[in-house]
């Protein structure tokens, strides 16, 4: 765990800055007082005017030396610790310190106006359009989110995808009656002839079935006569139902105004209307669509369906020309292309980003600054005095350095008009 006393490498440079300039002021301040001792005691032994003046500039140096030495170190601590009223202001007020400077921040940094203006004026579009037009960053920002992608789905738990899209799929299928679904695209495609190919397809395979396996429907006429006919009687009647069953079907293949597929046509029809309109038959469906969802083939078939399309989108993220990855450095390219040239596009984008930030900054103002005034509260009295002298107390000396010279010139030039004046 950090310390939060412990000094940094810049705060120790700070330190030794700030001691040198307390050196320096201190050391004027004594030079001044030297320069009073001898003045004064030179004024005594009769030196001339000049000691009056030397010793009041010095005096009036040191008044101000010392008032600035107070006024600077009342900020961070008691002088001489003495418990002398508002000192030591700092340690003391640092919590309303810390809502201060949280609040200035809100009122001055985070308000709706200068945050609007601000963005206004960087052209966040504009930008990012001439940044992603160029094709180096194209390439960069596609490795990016090619590693992003690979993250993710790294982190995800096969198990845990698997489970949330197959009960996706069965909740949206148990939401979704399946019945009047079927029904309207079957009653469609019979009355577009979409369902003619199909059927020109099932006679032609039913035909070469029929034609190749003649024996298979002999067989199974045979199997199905009495056991009292001849055997002759059985094979005459399997050789003439086979017969038939050719003929029916080559005649069906061959004419599409066929009697049997006008029936097929009207069978297709009613069984699209019951599909649509009738309670049994759509019972029926949905039974059929929860037994079918419910089987464990179906459920595999979506594991694998994760597994496949997880490990394709991870080839493609790994592999630099893949087409992937070749369309997403497109896309980029297009992308920043048009926001380079598009003034409109640009107009609307800048509105989205302006819009997203006036909205988190509207909505979080209070916890963006409780950040400031939190972290100045959970500091003590020392720790805050301290970081703040650290930062500003080398600057701050500056005031002893001239408190000391204007004291000093101001006590001369008083001494000057006083004496003018018959003093």
């Amino acid at each position: 765990m950090t310390d939060p006393n412990a000094l940094t490498e810049a705060d120790a440079a700070k330190v030794r800055g700030l001691r040198r300039m307390k050196t320096v002021a201190t050391a004027l301040l004594v030079v001044v007082a030297v320069v009073y001792a001898l003045a004064t005691w030179a004024e005594h032994r009769g030196a001339g005017a000049w000691a009056g003046y030397l010793a009041a500039g010095a005096e009036a140096g040191m008044v101000g030396a010392l008032a600035d030495w107070f006024a600077v170190t009342a900020l961070f601590r008691r002088p001489l610790g003495l418990p002398i009223p508002h000192t030591a202001i700092i340690p003391t007020k640092k919590d309303q310190l810390g809502q201060s400077l949280g609040d200035f921040v809100g009122d001055n940094f985070l308000a709706e106006h200068v945050v609007r203006d601000k963005l206004a004026s960087v052209g966040v579009a504009r930008r990012l359009g001439d940044w992603l037009s160029r094709p180096a960053h194209a390439d960069r920002v596609t490795a990016e989110l090619a590693s992003a992608v690979r993250g993710g789905l790294t982190v995800l738990r096969d198990a845990d995808v698997q489970a949330v899209i197959g009960e996706a799929i069965t909740r949206r299928a148990d939401a979704q009656e399946l019945s009047p679904v079927l029904g309207r695209l079957l009653e469609r495609t019979v009355a577009d002839d979409g369902h003619r190919r199909f059927v020109d397809l099932v006679c032609a395979q039913s035909h070469d079935w029929l034609v190749k396996h003649r024996d298979a429907v002999l067989t199974a006429v045979q199997g199905g006569a009495p056991g009292w006919t001849p055997r002759f009687v059985d094979r005459k009647v399997g050789e003439r139902v086979h017969r038939e069953l050719v003929r029916f079907v080559t005649e069906m293949r061959d004419a599409p105004h066929h009697p049997a597929r006008g029936a097929l046509d009207r069978f297709l029809t009613d069984f699209a209307r019951q599909l649509q309109h009738d309670p049994a038959t759509r019972a029926k469906v949905e039974r059929a669509k929860s037994d079918f969802l419910a089987r464990p083939e179906v459920q595999e078939l979506i594991a694998s369906a994760w597994a496949n399309l997880r490990a394709m989108v991870l080839d493609a993220a790994e592999d630099e020309h893949s087409a992937l990855r070749r369309r997403a450095r497109d896309a980029i390219l297009t992308l920043g292309g048009r926001l380079a040239s598009d003034e409109r596009l640009r107009a609307k984008l800048d509105g989205w980003v302006t819009d997203a930030t006036i909205h988190v900054v509207s909505g979080y103002r209070a916890e963006i600054t409780s950040l400031i005034t939190d972290t100045v509260a959970s500091w003590d009295a020392r720790t805050t005095s301290r970081k703040i002298e650290l930062h500003i107390g080398r600057d701050l000396q500056f005031i002893r350095l001239n408190g000391t010279i204007i004291g000093s010139l101001a006590g001369l030039v008083i001494h000057a008009a006083t004496r003018a004046a018959g003093g």
